[in-house]
């Protein structure tokens, strides 16, 4: 996976002729909770981890430098709005790492999160693309919206099926990590268990690994980030927040602005590769007249602290055009 290129064109023309016919950007959601009894609820065929072998973000002449980003979101509760405010601004997303030069050749796997002790759907995991598919993934997402009702879901299992069930050739051939968002407000269970690996996967593991073992694996090819937004259930809890910073240190991050996901996701790339420093990439956001530029400064005050900057481009920020950035590193 990972060919193509994002339009914002084809974008827009999907959008429009979503409301020419009363369709949601998440139609399989919409209609499978609106029209079937929840027991028969199952993930999109194009989402489903049973029977996964790997996810691959890949080199290849027309993307010869692929950076791999994953974004997983709790879809439990009050998160499952998550999803429905980042397919909105996926051209905010694509116009900040592609047209302001953080990154060139970006392969982004959107998923989602459920629990595993209770949910139908525990996990969806999509391709790493580079074009509009992965606004195709995104609206095969089912909106499970359950949960357990206590502070924890099955985030180790999305880190499980990051750390053995993806390959990705930044990190393989480059020695790149790529970069893992999670975005929730509750906390992993303590260890991965081998009895739901083999019901959500169908791999034999033998034994139950602890959730920092397998964090530690997926940290091999992946900077991995935990972000708690505004209006979740449980911001501001100290014993989720407590317990994401023991496991992810300074790449906790608390926001202020839900809207402002995915501005926050790609200031934090920026800033990884070293293509911006805070200030640079705040005025950025000015620049494209977005309003989130508090909210991410305060979010990413720590994360911005030390980065360099590089050479950036001044080409139009939404242009479809390909090779359009100018990009020079230095």
């Amino acid at each position: 996976m990972g060919s193509g290129i994002w339009s914002t064109t084809v974008y827009g023309a999907a959008e429009s002729y979503r409301a020419a016919s009363g369709s949601s950007a998440f139609d399989y959601s919409d209609r499978l909770t609106a029209s079937a009894p929840r027991h028969t609820w199952a993930a999109h065929p194009s989402l489903d981890p049973k029977g996964l072998t790997v996810r691959e973000s890949r080199d290849s002449d027309e993307h010869p430098t692929s950076l791999a980003l994953s974004v997983l979101f709790d879809v439990t509760g009050s998160m499952r709005t998550v999803p429905r405010v980042l397919q909105t601004k996926l051209p905010e997303l694509f116009g900040l790492l592609l047209r302001k030069g953080y990154t060139e050749h970006p392969q982004i796997l959107f998923g989602a999160v459920g629990d595993a002790t209770c949910d139908r759907v525990p996990l969806q995991l999509g391709q790493f693309e580079s074009d509009n598919r992965m606004d195709d993934d995104l609206g095969n997402i089912l909106l499970e919206g359950g949960g357990g009702g206590q502070l924890t879901e099955s985030y180790e299992l999305a880190l499980y099926a990051m750390a053995r069930h993806t390959s990705i050739d930044c990190h393989e051939r480059r020695g790149r990590r790529g970069y893992l968002f999670v975005i929730g407000d509750e906390m992993p269970y303590g260890k991965v268990k081998a009895r739901e690996v083999r019901d959500v996967f169908g791999d034999e593991i033998g034994e139950d690994i602890p959730t920092a073992a397998i964090l530690a694996e997926v940290q091999r090819k992946f900077d991995v980030y935990f972000i708690v937004p505004a209006g979740a259930a449980h911001v501001g809890n100290a014993d989720v927040l407590g317990t994401w910073r023991k496991l992810l240190g300074q790449n906790v991050i608390e926001l202020d602005d839900l809207g402002a996901v995915c501005e926050t996701i790609a200031l934090t790339v920026g800033l990884g590769e070293e293509a911006i420093d805070l200030a640079s990439g705040l005025d950025d956001l000015a620049d494209i007249g977005s309003d989130a530029g508090a909210a991410v400064g305060k979010a990413l005050a720590t994360l911005g602290q030390g980065s360099g900057t590089v050479a950036r481009s001044s080409a139009p920020l939404l242009d479809d055009a390909p090779g359009a950035s100018g990009t020079t590193r230095l």
